[in-house]
């Protein structure tokens, strides 16, 4: 039998040996996650420029062409331009979130009219477009639609969603990982919407005062985003354990949060992912609450169906997934009674 030499020591007990090569792949799948993580959240960011945006070009018809020609000289494939006949249906559109801004011509010259509550980000730039358009002379412009005096860049708006975001994903984590019962689940996350419908506007408006509109109304749509963003991650786990959680996970944080386009607008993202964004809980939440908040619920219907089918399937997911699992006690009793008649028999 061959001993061990006495140089080169004891051998590494196997036991000690796996966790060190788990330590490092564990190590290098987050390295690689980072990897991918990172040009998801900063290239969007990286690349804003308008792609497809809606504008108005509002005056008469010669003026009109003109300025489009301009405009689709200066950036070609930037703007989508709608042509209407004067200010007054400009600013209808504006409004009604048909466009993000317009320039309205008269015998003055062109005035840009803009509604920075539908994206700051956007009226910015819309701004330096309509100087380069017109030579490098001043422009007049009028918001027709301004955003809260206390927030005019919209930082604060879209600060808001990520604690919404992060604390609805982490409530509906753990009503999977704690509770086992599908009333109690359902109970944690009813009771997460009503507060935060109470909570949010209370904050928002009366502590921070980041939005206008009637308390209710903004409650009411808090109180639905936090609803769909916590139901998706607690029925996804529910049905499909630990991996539905990490799949919410990506779906409400991972790929939402940077496509929601909350601080920009959906038509600055690269394409098609703003149009992307806005089909999940972050994105449809922020254009909803933009709608209700500043414009009287114009342009609310798409996201409002969204978020409600994300809260009704994730709800019917927790039933369901609770409904499959109490059976599961029932059958296999079943099958050992069968199983202990027939030993019976024999």
């Amino acid at each position: 039998m061959t001993r061990p030499s006495a140089l080169s020591g004891p051998p590494t007990p196997t036991h000690l040996r796996r966790p060190l090569a788990v330590a490092v792949l564990l190590a290098v799948a987050v390295v690689l996650l980072q990897s991918l993580l990172v040009p998801l959240f900063a290239g969007p960011a990286a690349n804003l420029e308008p792609r497809d945006l809606p504008v108005v070009v509002a005056g008469p018809a010669p003026a009109t062409d003109r300025l489009v020609g301009q405009l689709d000289a200066a950036a070609p494939g930037a703007f989508e331009v709608i042509r209407l006949p004067d200010g007054t249906a400009a600013d209808r559109a504006l409004r009604d979130r048909e466009a993000y801004a317009a320039f309205v011509l008269g015998p003055d010259g062109a005035t840009l009219h803009t509604a920075s509550a539908a994206s700051p980000t956007v009226a910015a730039l819309l701004t330096q477009a309509a100087g380069q358009v017109s030579g490098g002379q001043p422009v007049r412009v009028v918001d027709v639609v301004p955003a809260d005096p206390d927030d005019p860049r919209g930082a604060g708006f879209a600060a808001g969603f990520l604690p919404l975001a992060l604390t609805g994903m982490v409530l509906g984590a753990l009503l999977v990982l704690l509770l086992g019962g599908r009333l109690a689940r359902l109970a944690g996350l009813a009771s997460f919407g009503l507060l935060v419908g109470v909570v949010g506007p209370l904050v928002l408006q009366g502590w921070l005062g980041l939005l206008p509109g009637d308390a209710v109304t903004v409650g009411a749509v808090l109180g639905l985003v936090g609803l769909a963003v916590a139901a998706t991650v607690a029925g996804l786990g529910a049905i499909l354990g630990r991996p539905g959680l990490g799949l919410g996970a990506v779906l409400v944080f991972l790929v939402g949060n940077p496509l929601s386009a909350v601080g920009a607008a959906p038509e600055l993202l690269p394409q098609p992912w703003g149009e992307v964004g806005q089909w999940l809980p972050v994105g449809a939440g922020g254009t909803l609450l933009r709608s209700t908040a500043f414009f009287d619920g114009a342009g609310a219907g798409t996201p409002l169906l969204v978020l409600a089918g994300y809260a009704a399937v994730g709800l019917l997911l927790v039933t369901l997934a609770r409904t499959r699992h109490a059976q599961a006690p029932a059958d296999t009793a079943s099958v050992i009674g069968a199983d202990d008649r027939a030993v019976s028999v024999m």
